[in-house]
């Protein structure tokens, strides 16, 4: 269960970042970062995510969406 922020507003626009554990370089692997984007292009399609731009670092992502 999630100890973090929530998203209370979900009609606004959203910038999120997250990153690995430890900051260990996971997303220098092409398998992990087609991992999230499969998953973004999954919630785009099914969940009505609104994704305006995002950035997969080597070791956190930077998402700005809406809902």
């Amino acid at each position: 269960m999630s100890t973090g922020y929530k998203i209370s507003e979900q009609d606004e626009l959203h910038y999120v970042t997250f990153q690995i554990v430890r900051w260990v370089d996971l997303f220098t692997r092409q398998i992990y970062r087609d991992i999230v984007i499969d998953s973004l292009r999954f919630c785009q399609q099914h969940k009505g995510l609104e994704i305006y731009a995002f950035v997969i670092m080597s070791n956190h992502i930077h998402l700005r969406s809406l809902r």
